[in-house]
């Protein structure tokens, strides 16, 4: 038997389907050479047209986009910063219904970075991968968690030369804190073409101020390794609030962020200024509750992922299940989270017209989930990628 052709016309029928704005009952996306060619209502689908049914009660919406992914089935980027890691990262994280992410390489020293940097640079557009988190090393070494404090440094302008091609190979992130490096630094960082994050960071409201006016356009795990937001010392959190031109992203794994500051951050940005990440470990997709950092052993206890201190060290967490997370345990309306997990990460990497959502002309990067947020169904360019 010949294998289908998933470059020929064919179409899949759903139910309900959100198209990254609203919602379409009994709507059909017509796919073609990996793009959709039209969303329209069944009866418009030609006969000739190869159908695939969502089963009753599932839906269809963009697929999910995650800036920050650590790893996945039993492997660290930081371990074996290859392109084959990346690639195998992203193909475990399709189960759960990513079909784009930056795997991210945190803190570590200089040659595993630059390795990570010419990793990324041969495997970028490729099974879902679309460029490199840099986390770290420019960042505040009271606020490194679980990165190695000894890899920490502060930023010099020459700094720079090493880190521009990841303006060159996708759409990449450095995240760091912008009271550890020096006046212009995010300014060039951001004329490479690099989209540079607040995180790991103590800055002052008028520290970020003047980091915004630079480049910065966005906060890595918002809450997280920052102080809380103040009456007289807004800092991160509340400079995050204020501004529009900032996108965040937040940790809905029930453990980094209480609920009440998930629906803090919404009501503040709107789901259009907020990414769900999972900031993802190895357990994820994988039969293990181990794993080891350099010189410290993360174990799974109660879902949280801490070292032997407690420290929180990522998090057991797929993007399916942030999600749910987020409408089941912060009340978050649904399309607000499909929202936040798909359109607004899209957006911030500049590829709005082609991921997170469901039009003409964009790629047919797509999910089917249960009424439950269980995922049924991805597709990569129109390709079946999982089946539950």
């Amino acid at each position: 038997m010949m294998p289908p052709d998933h470059n020929a016309p064919h179409a899949i029928l759903a139910e309900r389907l959100f198209d990254g704005q609203g919602w379409r009952d009994k709507a059909a996306v017509l796919i073609e050479a990996g793009c959709v060619r039209a969303v329209s209502a069944w009866h418009e689908i030609p006969e000739a047209v190869e159908r695939h049914q969502v089963p009753d009660g599932g839906f269809v919406t963009a697929g999910f986009i995650d800036l920050q992914v650590n790893g996945g089935g039993g492997i660290l980027l930081n371990d074996r910063p290859t392109a084959e890691t990346m690639r195998e990262i992203a193909r475990v994280h399709r189960r759960f219904g990513t079909t784009g992410l930056l795997p991210t390489f945190i803190t570590d020293s200089r040659d595993k970075t630059l390795a990570a940097i010419a990793a990324a640079r041969a495997c970028t557009g490729s099974d879902g991968v679309l460029g490199l988190h840099v986390e770290g090393p420019f960042i505040n070494p009271v606020r490194a968690g679980i990165h190695r404090k000894e890899n920490v440094a502060r930023a010099q302008m020459n700094d720079i030369a090493w880190l521009a091609p990841l303006g060159e190979i996708g759409r990449s992130i450095v995240t760091l804190a912008p009271e550890c490096v020096p006046p212009g630094f995010i300014r060039e960082l951001a004329s490479c073409g690099i989209r540079v994050c607040a995180g790991h960071t103590e800055a002052s409201a008028s520290v970020l101020q003047n980091a915004i006016e630079e480049g910065l356009s966005g906060v890595t795990h918002l809450f997280n390794a920052m102080p809380p937001f103040g009456s007289r010392a807004p800092g991160p959190v509340g400079t995050t609030f204020a501004d529009g031109r900032l996108t965040a992203g937040l940790i809905v794994d029930g453990f980094h962020v209480d609920p009440v500051s998930v629906r803090a951050a919404f009501a503040a940005k709107g789901a259009a200024r907020i990414a769900l990440v999972t900031d993802a470990m190895p357990t994820v997709g994988a039969d293990i509750d181990a794993f080891e950092l350099p010189g410290t052993r993360i174990a799974r206890r109660n879902g949280r992922l801490v070292s032997e201190d407690g420290t929180l060290a990522g998090a057991h967490l797929d993007m399916a299940s942030a999600v749910r997370n987020a409408v089941q345990l912060a009340n978050i309306p649904l399309e607000q989270a499909l929202v936040a997990a798909s359109r607004t990460p899209a957006r911030f990497l500049g590829l709005g017209q082609e991921r997170g959502v469901i039009a003409p002309g964009a790629r047919a990067d797509l999910v089917a989930l249960t009424k439950d947020l269980e995922v049924i169904h991805t597709w990569l360019g129109g390709v079946p990628q999982h089946a539950a």
